[in-house]
Formats: C-alpha cells, sequence, structure tokens
C-alpha cells in the first residue's frame, strides 16, 4: 500500500512497499492543488496556463522526479518525436569528417526539442530505400534529413511522394527543380574562389578531382573551375580533369592519374576535402613537396584540414550549423509551421593555408 508522499530532502518519493513507483500527473495534481488538465497543459507549455502557476507545476515535478510517459503522448499526438537520417555505407560515413559534423549539428539541436535521431548506414539503391520504406512507411519517424543529393533523387521522389516531412543538405542538380526545403554552400562560386586563387600565385595548369557523375553538386563545382578559367582567358583541357569517390583513396588516385598523365600541372583542386588530403599523399609519395612543387585545396574545412601537413587551403561550409538549421526547418514542418526559409543558399568561405604554396615566378 502506498505510504507515501515522503520527504527526503526537497524531493517527495512515492513508494509501494520497497519500490519506488513512478510519479503521475494525478499526483501532481493532488500535490499542487490544480486539477489533472491544469497540470497537463502546464507541462505542455500551452499559453492558457497563469506563468505562475506553470513555474509552480514545472517545480514540482522536478522535485518529485516526474517523466511524462513518452510512449502514451506519442500514441495520442501520432508522434514518434524522432527524425530520421540514413548516410552512404560505402564511405564508412560514420568516420568521415563531413558526415561527424553534421550529424553531431543535427544531434544537439534535436536534444533540445526532445526529439531522438535514428540514423542508419545503407548502400546507396534498393537497400537504402528500402529503409526509407521501413524508417517512412513504419511510421517510425517524424520527419527526415537527408545529404548528399544525387542526380534525379530518388529519395526525395518518394518523400514527396508520401507528403513525410523532411529537409535537404544540398539543392538539386542543375537543370533540376529544387522544389523541397534545403541548405546549401555555393559550391560553384567556392570552386571558382579556389581557382582565382591558384591563378592569382601565377598557376596556370590547374587540375581538378570531381566527386562522382551523380553527386548533384558536381556540375555547380565542374561549372565554377570553367568559369574562372573563362574569366582568366585559359582554355578547358578535359584531360585535367577526374573523377574521384569522395574518399582519400579516390584523392590518391586521382591526383596519380592527373600527374602521370600531365606532369606540367602545378596545382589541383579536388572537390572535397578528403580528396585533397589523399592527393597530397600522392603527391608526397611521388617525392613532391605540397605548396612548393604542386598546391593542394579542398573543399569543406573538415577539423583534419587545418592539422595536415602542410595545411590544406579549402573553402569553408559551416556543417554543425547547417546541421542544427536544418532540424528546426523539418521541425517547423513537422509543427506546420511554415519556416521562415525554405531554401538557403550560403556563401562560400576561402581559408588560404600552406598546402597552396606562395606565387610562382
Amino acid at each position: 500500500m502506498t505510504l507515501g508522499p515522503k520527504r527526503f530532502g526537497k524531493r517527495h518519493l512515492y513508494f509501494l512497499g520497497s519500490s519506488f513507483m513512478q510519479v503521475k500527473l494525478k499526483d501532481l495534481a493532488r500535490m499542487t492543488g490544480y486539477s489533472i488538465t491544469t497540470v497537463s497543459r502546464a507541462l505542455a507549455g500551452y499559453s492558457d496556463v497563469n506563468e505562475q502557476t506553470r513555474q509552480h507545476i514545472i517545480e514540482t515535478a522536478r522535485q518529485l522526479g516526474y517523466v511524462p510517459n513518452q510512449a502514451a503522448r506519442q500514441l495520442r499526438n501520432q508522434s514518434s518525436a524522432t527524425l530520421g537520417m540514413i548516410i552512404p555505407a560505402i564511405e564508412r560515413s560514420f568516420s568521415n569528417d563531413f558526415f561527424s559534423q553534421l550529424m553531431q549539428g543535427i544531434g544537439d539541436s534535436a536534444s533540445l526539442y526532445h526529439y531522438d535521431v535514428l540514423i542508419s548506414a545503407q548502400h546507396p539503391g534498393e537497400e537504402e530505400m528500402a529503409a526509407y520504406r521501413r524508417l517512412v512507411g513504419g511510421y517510425r519517424v517524424d520527419g527526415m534529413i537527408l545529404a548528399r543529393t544525387r542526380q534525379h533523387d530518388p529519395r526525395i521522389a518518394y518523400l514527396k511522394e508520401r507528403g513525410h516531412p523532411f529537409a535537404v543538405s544540398g539543392r538539386a542538380a542543375p537543370g533540376e527543380v529544387s522544389d523541397f526545403p534545403y541548405i546549401d554552400v555555393d559550391s560553384q562560386a567556392g570552386i571558382r574562389m579556389l581557382v582565382e586563387h591558384f591563378l592569382e600565385l601565377n598557376h596556370r595548369h590547374i587540375g581538378l578531382i570531381l566527386p562522382p557523375p551523380d553527386v548533384a553538386y558536381t556540375g555547380y563545382r565542374f561549372e565554377g573551375y570553367r568559369e574562372a578559367l573563362r574569366s582568366a582567358g585559359l582554355a578547358y583541357r578535359q584531360e585535367y580533369i577526374v573523377h574521384g569517390d569522395l574518399t582519400r583513396v579516390g584523392g590518391f588516385d586521382g591526383a596519380q592519374r592527373l600527374l602521370a598523365q600531365n606532369p606540367e600541372i602545378t596545382a589541383i583542386v579536388a572537390c572535397n576535402d578528403l580528396m585533397a588530403l589523399g592527393a597530397m599523399s600522392a603527391i608526397q609519395s611521388a617525392g613532391l613537396r605540397v605548396g612548393e612543387d604542386v598546391g593542394v585545396a579542398g573543399f569543406d574545412d573538415v577539423p583534419a584540414a587545418e592539422y595536415a601537413h602542410p595545411p590544406l587551403t579549402t573553402i569553408h561550409q559551416p556543417i554543425y550549423e547547417i546541421g542544427q538549421r536544418l532540424v528546426r526547418m523539418v521541425i517547423d514542418i513537422i509543427k506546420g509551421q511554415p519556416p521562415a526559409e525554405t531554401q538557403v543558399v550560403l556563401p562560400p568561405v576561402l581559408i588560404v593555408r600552406a598546402s597552396s604554396g606562395l606565387r610562382r615566378r
């Protein structure tokens, strides 16, 4: 039989025999003198509850150690209070600095809204789409966050067809309609800035390591490269272009191919930092000096870029903050509150470090 409440310091503990009993709304109502409805609305943050009353109820709940029945709340609201994100398994994305920063921003922001984040690593293709159907079709998540959009992206098509809330890190590919909520960095301008930086250092033979052709931002970054060459009056040379897979290995292999086939190249722009770091290793393995014989630049400004040897010139994008903003965007959509901005393009920021070297004679 219930023997409480008993007072221990500033906390009230209800217990049955020798076992603690979970504090319920009716216990809070009895202790505060308010109705269960008032207590419930105060804890849920409804504006029709007097602020002094709300604070009294919240403090009493804290002292009693009240924990809301989340499962019941979710059932009533038809909500899982969970966001989903599926990342590409083939890139070992949990150890990828870009995805690590993005997921940290997502996780930190989600916790402020009392949301959990369900993360799954899947191989792109049918395995990945099956995971989307499990999460979305099975009502396991209230909203999805996507990263690294692709040409004619089937994930976006599926979420739009289902009418499921989502937000994306990245726009659609050039020529496609970006009719969905996204946050992106102007990577066309970013790559143009890197090429212009090398041109100012008197480089005239600049190689480019692009992402895979199906990645949506590949077209933007390729066009940024060509824009800079056109502005400088330099001819575009197809042999100066290779594709990598966005990993260090891809950057290593790409730089090896560029230098073996075009030994006149004196600078390489890689379209992400991991490939740039791989390119630096390839240059050093060939007995050349990064920043002196061959300049290197990347894109993202992941933590490893600053501590590379030599430190990597790159384009900074606020990856952690993008993760935070995507959470706020998708939660607004979930709640039926249109976000203030649904299509955001951020300006790139050039970070010059030693890997690009000094002006050439």
